[in-house]
């Protein structure tokens, strides 16, 4: 079509990720979970292309998702999460030998090999074996020596006959060459709703593992905010005395806020993965239709006793950061308040000095002026004596020193006047 959606395929190829080959008793599910950095991708995409001989790819259309035969008896598939890949080899007419110890250069061996040099770090391997019934399991379980004490054991799953579901054994305890063991009973299950109910318990200790990665990370981390913590708390009973400064408090509250940031930077993903992971693994423990067994650990209880807890850990952790960091924001609004009252307190002080100086400037200006008009009336006065001195010597009868001292209240009123004309001339352009 020539108007498709560019994503239209992915997003539809997304609904046919994830599927197993079909499963039928008795058979052998090994799987390994490695979780990958950055530069692992490339180096699984050239470990795929570069396949021993025999093995093939039987669809690499999706490259999230890639299934194929390693040999004749082995087929396998790998899966491409956010920070993992799963490997999955399926064996037909699995047996206790291979369970444990598969033969020195077999298909089996050397497919195992090959999944375990595969670029990252392991994270989760499991061998599962796939029996008939609960009688062939039941003989295998004393030779595979799982303590009753930890022996966990309920019915999964729900086929198409009601009373058709599985039953698996395990203690979730790593055993030879770092695999754990499981045994599922089909119990006459149709292949393909046993193989989906095996998918869904794999994917539940698959999403178990990765989602405690994040526990290690909130026990390291619950130090770092103790000490956050209680930095925050010295520095709030600091703010309330004025002894210390601004610029001390500043530097604190500056490398406080850059360790919390820092902290949560580190942490949020692991953090956010561990939520999503957790409740993934709750939709599979719904998904997979769990019911006890008289007597033994059900899957749900050994989930619930262990799992949730660690991960209500993560979140208290999550939690706590986030109420440090409004804890932070809050002593900085209250120290910016000290801050801006003690500039508010300094411009008081400021105008107030600038007031008094201008008050100063005014009368000492006034002073000034009332010097000037007398200093300016002398030296008139002086002038118009001189000039009717001149004159009394020509018009006889004329009284100089009568007519000046006559002439001193005028003299003093006009350059009163005059002072202050032209001090208004000057100062009338600069008001407008």
């Amino acid at each position: 079509m020539d108007n498709e959606h560019e994503l239209r395929r992915t997003v539809v190829g997304e609904m046919h990720l994830r599927r197993w080959p079909l499963l039928e008793a008795p058979s052998l599910v090994i799987q390994l979970v490695r979780v990958l950095d950055a530069g692992d991708r490339e180096a699984e995409r050239l470990a795929l292309e570069e396949l021993p001989r025999g093995a093939w790819i039987d669809c690499a259309d999706n490259p999230r998702h890639v299934k194929g035969l390693f040999s004749p008896g082995v087929a396998f598939t790998l899966e491409r999460h956010s920070e993992a890949s799963t490997t999955t080899l399926f064996v037909r007419d699995g047996t206790l030998e291979a369970l444990f110890a598969p033969a020195p250069e077999s298909d089996l061996e050397k497919a195992v090999a090959w999944a375990n040099s595969l670029p990252g770090k392991l994270i989760r391997a499991t061998r599962l074996l796939l029996v008939e019934d609960e009688g062939k399991a039941g003989a295998l379980l004393p030779q595979i020596g799982i303590a009753d004490d930890e022996l966990v054991s309920c019915r999964i799953g729900t086929g198409e006959a009601l009373d058709a579901s599985a039953r698996i054994w395990s203690d979730f305890r790593l055993r030879e060459q770092g695999f754990g063991i499981l045994i599922v009973a089909a119990n006459g299950m149709l292949p393909a709703d046993l193989t989906r109910t095996v998918q869904r318990l794999q994917e539940l200790g698959n999403y178990r593992n990765l989602a405690l990665l994040g526990l290690p990370v909130a026990r390291e981390g619950w130090k770092r905010l103790d000490h956050i913590e209680a930095m925050l708390g010295k520095m709030n009973g600091a703010i309330a005395r004025p002894e210390v400064t601004d610029d001390s408090l500043l530097e604190e509250v500056t490398s406080l806020y850059m360790d919390l940031i820092t902290h949560s930077a580190e942490c949020d993903y692991r953090m956010s993965a561990t939520e999503a992971y957790a409740t993934i693994v709750e939709e599979r423990l719904v998904d997979l239709n769990i019911r006890p067994c008289p007597g033994h650990l059900s899957l749900t209880d050994f989930t619930q006793r262990r799992f949730f807890p660690a991960v209500r850990t993560c979140a208290a952790h999550r939690r706590r950061a986030e109420q440090l960091a409004q804890r932070t924001a809050q002593f900085v609004s209250l120290f910016r308040t000290r801050i801006e009252t003690r500039i508010e307190n300094q411009n008081g002080r400021l105008l107030a000095s600038m007031e008094r100086n201008a008050t100063r400037q005014l009368r000492l200006q006034q002073l000034v002026e009332g010097l000037s008009v007398v200093a300016v009336s002398y030296y008139a006065l002086g002038l118009l004596a001189k000039l009717l001195e001149g004159v009394e010597s020509v018009v006889p009868g004329l009284h100089a020193h009568f007519l000046t001292a006559l002439m001193v209240p005028f003299v003093l009123a006009a350059v009163w006047l005059g002072i202050h004309h032209m001090k208004r001339r000057i100062l009338e352009p600069m008001a407008r």
